[in-house]
């Protein structure tokens, strides 16, 4: 899999298509070294079906040989050399060395290239592949570039890739550039997964999207943890070699003077100048790397052609070398601007302790974590830690750099450094701050229960000295325990209801309003609604507390406790601040929030999109608690438009324990979502074993647990079982008592339809839907279909029908495409015929989004080439995915696409 690369090989596409129908072609591929041309010679050679394929690869070491290079290439045709004209057979034979040479046209040994290619594709069609033509001996060239201009009509394809400077004005030309953001993400995530966030950063940031530097400099930043911030990543030879050839043909003055730009890695011309001026530099030292095309020059800046050859001039000094110039560039920088970059520099040179350097540099990393630069800091608090010696100030800063860790959201670091800085304190503060990363870190990689031993662990550690800190370590812990079961949050919510907090303090709030809701969830605790309304009034009135923490936990409160639409609000109210301050690490949890209220208020298309983002962040970020309930968000909004596969799939993401012994953390939401998938598809039996472990298991507590109650008493009222529904419709009820809400009045009165005697249903599903809200339609169409269903059932087909059309039509609009087959397939037995086309839209919705742009335009006739010409894929691409979206529109040719009526949904 090429990454970034589309329209590249879609070019290189077309020409393999072209030379299969006997038209030939020539592409010149140029670039930098690492860039990516050898990738596409690869690419080619795989989707070179049908071709006979002949490759040569220039080589350095060969370039005085003259037509070695044409002599590899050609070598699987050499035995068509017989059929060739005389002249051009002797000509092959005598540059090849396979005959007493001849004088002769050198043009001739190009012709006769031309033919025995001709003569080898023999009615078929042939790839020809030549990489590093830079190196290719220049008789191999010129023959070469003879017979490529002459291709016409002989099914000949060839690709030629060099670096930039090789001329071929004949032949048609790309350019290669850098991989853009994204794709220079995905190919580093694909080959480098284990990389922390802090050095993906970096990585991606000093290979300015080089596919050879993402893919080398992962191995070599591994080998050399050493490296702070803002110092050049350590090299391995294949990167460097590919750029020093140059700089040593360079003065003895100029690789110093390029050495010590190197090192200094902001560029500053004159902090340049005046370093290399101890080493005996002059500016005009400058001029033979500036013609090399090395460096450009300006007024204020020197600056490398590609970050590459800058840390190929740094990597190949020698290391004593090194030290002089980072003691030059530390001196050089004296004025008060400098000090950041003065400060690494001293610690390059720093081999043992020295507390000037250490305190230098941690005032350094509190200026980078002011600015958000958390991986700055992180690489500073570190550095200083290690020129310190063993004692507080050691600890202070292994603990400040595992917190700046925690900023940026690196897992792997903040455990690590907060481990190392416990076990070097024994002041309890300190040891309490290094338990509170670590906490988080079991969090993030979904260890709950040690998350929350170790939250509970340093709320008591601090719980004598500062109360605010022992709640808000307890509000984590509480959280941590929500996932694990009743015991853990009884213990937990006791704990933190039992601190002493100042009654008017907003922290205060807050807590009451979680140990609330968390205890009615379990059926504990003080449970009259109006002491419940009470409290969120009260945290609604401080803010949720103020602090990004605290407004979560009212967001998720007030979820728990029915109230969406305000959750929704009060979440986005959070992640408006971790945007504004740059909190990207702490978004997930918002986004999965306000997803979750999205989805509940029928707004899919936005829930799609929100737990997407945030899934993508949590990958990222590698914070499997997230992931995993994220995945089971989207395992329900794949139910929900009956979409199989992805529903399975993210559902087993959410399943997946990474703490063995506890509960999955999307555990919930994955069986809440396979039991409406089956639901969906009136799998009754399924559906209610689902729901029934559900409602049985260790966090029926949790979100799912309650909403899903509507979904077990309709598959048990399918199935006639209407004891298996008495006892969850009576917890329905009495959160319907607590919560005061009308859409969970509007479910309870659907749930007694279902299971009432004829004479009282429709009584009880009209007040159903006079309760259901307008901003829950998925919910308020299932009650119309339900009614309708059952007023079909009991001959009324003229109130049926007005009740199923407008459940359809609901449901196509959201995509729920098994409910609107459930809905059509209804009004059919009524009478009321409705179009097939009208149904498809709702199946459009299960595309991926680069599926139904490609549906709809193959739907108007367009051929896979010309698609993926306009949408900058290769055919092959577009082939793929009209594969994958054929089976969800339950089509098996293009042809009938355009029947389909396609238009936009949602997802």
């Amino acid at each position: 899999m090429l990454h970034g690369r589309e329209e590249e090989t879609s070019v290189i596409d077309r020409l393999l298509a072209d030379c299969l129908t006997g038209r030939s072609g020539c592409l010149l591929i140029t670039g930098e070294p690492g860039i990516g041309k050898t990738a596409l010679l690869e690419s080619a050679a795989s989707e070179a079906e049908g071709l006979r394929v002949v490759r040569s690869t220039g080589i350095e070491s060969e370039a005085h040989l003259p037509f070695a290079g044409l002599h590899l290439l050609l070598r699987p045709a050499l035995d068509r050399t017989d059929a060739l004209p005389a002249p051009q057979a002797r000509a092959l034979r005598g540059a090849f060395g396979l005959a007493p040479a001849e004088p002769g046209d050198r043009m001739l040994v190009g012709l006769a290239v031309l033919s025995l290619l001709a003569e080898f594709a023999d009615g078929g069609s042939v790839l020809c592949l030549v990489d590093d033509a830079q190196w290719l001996d220049r008789a191999s060239t010129e023959a070469l570039l003879f017979a490529a201009r002459r291709l016409d009509a002989e099914g000949i394809a060839l690709i030629i890739a060099a670096r930039h400077g090789f001329t071929a004005p004949e032949l048609v030309q790309m350019s290669l550039t850098g991989l853009d953001a994204p794709a220079a993400a995905g190919l580093l995530a694909e080959h480098a997964a284990t990389l922390s966030p802090a050095d993906r950063y970096r990585v991606l940031a000093e290979a300015q999207g080089n596919p050879l530097a993402l893919l080398e400099l992962p191995a070599a930043l591994a080998a050399d943890r050493s490296v702070g911030a803002g110092q050049v990543l350590p090299m391995t030879e294949t990167v460097q070699a590919a750029f020093i050839d140059q700089v040593r043909r360079l003065p003895e003055p100029s690789q110093h003077l390029l050495l010590v730009a190197a090192a200094e890695d902001t560029g500053d011309r004159d902090v340049v100048l005046r370093a290399a001026a101890t080493l005996g530099c002059r500016p005009a030292d400058l001029v033979p790397a500036e013609t090399a095309g090395l460096i450009r020059v300006d007024n204020h800046t020197v600056r490398f052609r590609h970050p590459l050859v800058r840390s190929a001039v740094y990597q190949a000094a020698p290391f004593s070398l090194r030290l002089v110039v980072h003691t030059a560039l530390a001196d050089a920088l004296d004025r008060p601007e400098g000090a950041d970059r003065r400060a690494w520099h001293h610690s390059v040179v720093t081999t043992g302790p020295d507390e000037q350097v250490a305190a230098e540099l941690e005032s350094t990393a509190q200026r980078a974590a002011a600015r958000s630069g958390y991986a700055a800091a992180v690489a500073a608090y570190e550095r200083a830690a290690q020129l310190t010696p063993s004692g507080a100030d050691h600890a202070r800063r292994l603990v400040l750099a595992a917190e700046a860790a925690a900023e940026q959201g690196d897992i792997e670091r903040m455990a690590e450094l907060a481990s190392h800085g416990a076990t070097s304190t024994d002041d309890p503060a300190l040891s309490v701050r290094a338990i509170r990363v670590r906490a988080a870190a079991a969090f993030h990689h979904g260890s709950l229960r040690t998350a929350r031993q170790l939250l509970t662990e340093a709320a008591m550690l601090t719980q004598a000295g500062d109360l605010s800190l022992s709640a808000h370590l307890l509000l984590d812990a509480v959280h941590a325990a929500w996932y694990l079961g009743e015991h853990e949050i009884t213990d937990t919510a006791d704990r933190l209801a039992a601190l002493p907090l100042p009654p008017d303090d907003p922290l205060t709030h807050v807590a009451r309003l979680l140990t609330s809701v968390v205890r009615s969830a379990i059926g504990q605790g003080d449970r009259d609604p109006d002491t419940l309304a009470g409290r969120i009034a009260d945290a609604q009135r401080t803010g949720f507390g103020g602090p990004h923490d605290t407004i979560l936990v009212g967001a998720t409160s007030l979820q728990a406790a029915g109230q969406d639409t305000e959750a929704h609000r009060v979440a986005h109210e959070f992640l408006a601040q971790c945007r504004n301050q740059g909190w990207i690490g702490r978004t997930p949890p918002g986004l999965v929030c306000v997803a979750r209220a999205s989805t509940f208020l029928s707004r899919h298309t936005d829930a799609w999109d929100e737990a997407t983002q945030a899934l993508q962040i949590a990958q990222e970020l590698g914070h499997r608690q997230w992931i995993a309930e994220t995945s089971g968000v989207l395992a329900y909004l794949a139910a929900l438009a009956g979409d199989e596969r992805r529903c399975h799939a993210f559902a087993d993401d959410a399943l997946t324990a990474p703490e063995p012994g506890a509960p999955p953390p999307g555990m919930s939401w994955a069986q809440w979502a396979l039991a409406l998938l089956d639901l969906g598809h009136a799998r009754w039996e399924s559906a209610l074993t689902r729901l029934t472990t559900l409602h049985a298991g260790p966090v029926r507590h949790q979100l799912p647990g309650l909403r899903s109650i509507p979904d077990l008493v309709e598959a048990a009222a399918r199935l006639g079982r209407t004891t298996d529904a008495r006892e969850p419709l009576a917890r329905l009820t009495d959160w319907a008592h607590h919560a005061k809400q009308p859409w969970i009045d509007a479910h309870v009165q659907r749930c007694r339809a279902l299971l009432a005697p004829e004479a009282d249903a429709a009584e009880l599903y009209q007040a159903a839907l006079r309760r259901h809200p307008e901003d829950r339609r998925f919910e308020r169409a299932r009650t119309a279909l339900l009614y309708g269903e059952w007023l079909r059932r009991v001959r009324r087909k003229s109130e049926a029908r007005a009740q199923l059309r407008d459940a359809f039509e609901t449901f196509r609009r959201l995509g729920a495409t098994p409910w609107a087959e459930r809905a059509r397939t209804e009004l059919d037995a009524t009478g009321e015929v409705v179009p097939k086309s009208e149904t498809e839209d709702g199946a459009l919705a299960v595309l991926t989004p680069q599926e139904r742009k490609i549906v709809r335009l193959a739907a108007r006739g367009l051929s896979n080439r010309d698609i993926a010409a306009q949408l900058f894929l290769s055919p092959r691409t577009v082939g793929y995915h009209l594969y994958k979206a054929f089976p969800k529109l339950a089509v098996t040719a293009r042809t009938e696409l355009a029947t389909l009526g396609l238009t936009d949904t949602s997802p």
